[in-house]
């Protein structure tokens, strides 16, 4: 059965404590706004799941509760980086399955200030989730005191400088690109825009990544409204939809650990096993694509993730963002909204705040940041 987006909405994505409000507060904001984007009322939602990480038990009942109380079930999501995505994940399958006609995907974050702890604090990861992913980690390039989820994606980018010669420039070519994006977003935690030198001569987290090319904490909420082809035409919101024609989600197999190597334990092998699913689905390639939103979690996560999806080889990703092909005037255009990197990367948020993004685009309702 075909699925479709009619309403998404997001709040402006925040520095944390820098805003007088709860995580209710932010979802209520983002749902409602979905809702009203839709043109539809919170009674016509039947299933309700709802992303976050740093709450607790339930707090997907206390946030949709702000929006309505209509007795329909809810689900606490919590998967980390890509909360939010599996969020949308259930929307679509209860849709697609056929069990719903309409469902709220939801999700949102109340982090604290600071750069993320990643469960392996002063070297100690075994009772980590990751600690098969920070073991290889340590056996190849020992264990620093910076963050670790920093440490594990800088080891990565030393490894591809190694092995393909890739500068730092080039990583600090992301951050510039997605800083500047970020100037035209309002919902962006950042507006400021640097040059590449200005990138490279921030505070180093973890070498070669510096501050600006690296995701801040952040708080904020987003929401997106998954409907069937029957939903659309009963009320008449043709003019809105837009098809989730694929979607895939992944987990490690051998190959993320049996190289050794950062950048698969980073989850490269993953992402091209879900490009390649999800291109497989459509029926397109990554040549049909004009706008990506992607994970840049860190800058070397996005050279990665060029790799992964088949936009260049193995190794050119650095020349790749050099060369504009990832902006706008390029062959496509890369984190219109800032990319997590200067939009803000509230976990439970983030997924569906890149899903808003595109239904934006895909509409014509970007302003300033609309990919022709």
């Amino acid at each position: 059965m075909k699925t479709y987006i009619v309403g998404v909405g997001m709040t402006k994505f925040e520095k944390p404590e820098s805003r007088d409000w709860q995580y209710w507060d932010m979802a209520k904001e983002a749902g409602t706004k979905a809702l009203e984007d839709a043109g539809i009322s919170y009674d016509l939602v039947e299933q309700v799941p709802v992303g976050y990480c740093f709450q607790a038990s339930t707090a997907g009942q206390r946030a949709a509760y702000e929006i309505g109380l209509s007795g329909v079930p809810v689900y606490n999501v919590n998967n980390n980086c890509a909360t939010a995505s599996t969020a949308l994940m259930m929307a679509r399958q209860f849709v697609a399955g056929g069990l719903n006609d309409c469902v709220l995907a939801l999700g949102f974050e109340k982090m604290k200030k600071g750069a993320l702890g990643g469960g392996a604090d002063g070297g100690d990861f075994k009772t980590s989730p990751v600690a098969r992913h920070y073991g290889i980690m340590a056996a190849k390039h020992g264990f620093e005191m910076s963050p670790p989820t920093a440490q594990i994606f800088g080891d990565a980018a030393r490894e591809h400088m190694e092995l393909y010669g890739t500068t730092e420039a080039q990583l600090a070519a992301v951050g510039a690109k997605n800083h500047k994006h970020s100037a035209n977003n309002p919902y962006a935690q950042f507006q400021d825009v640097y040059t590449v030198d200005e990138i490279l001569a921030a505070k180093t987290i973890h070498r070669p990544l510096t501050k600006l090319q690296c995701s801040p904490t952040s708080d904020g909420s987003a929401a997106a409204v998954v409907v069937s082809e029957r939903f659309v035409e009963r009320h008449g919101l043709e003019d809105r939809a837009v098809e989730i024609v694929a979607q895939s989600m992944t987990t490690d197999t051998e190959e993320s650990f049996a190289s050794g190597s950062c950048i698969d334990v980073v989850g490269k092998p993953m992402s091209a096993a879900a490009g390649r699913q999800v291109f497989e689905q459509a029926g397109l390639g990554i040549e049909d694509v004009d706008v990506i939103e992607l994970h840049d979690c860190f800058s070397i996560n996005e050279l990665l993730t060029y790799e992964a999806l088949g936009m260049c080889a193995d190794g050119e990703s650095g020349k790749l963002v050099e060369s504009g092909a990832t902006t706008y005037g390029g062959k496509w255009v890369v984190n219109p909204s800032g990319g997590l990197i200067s939009k803000g990367h509230p976990l439970g948020a983030t997924g569906l705040a890149q899903v808003a993004e595109l239904s934006w685009q895909l509409r014509g309702q970007a302003g300033a940041r609309q990919v022709e």
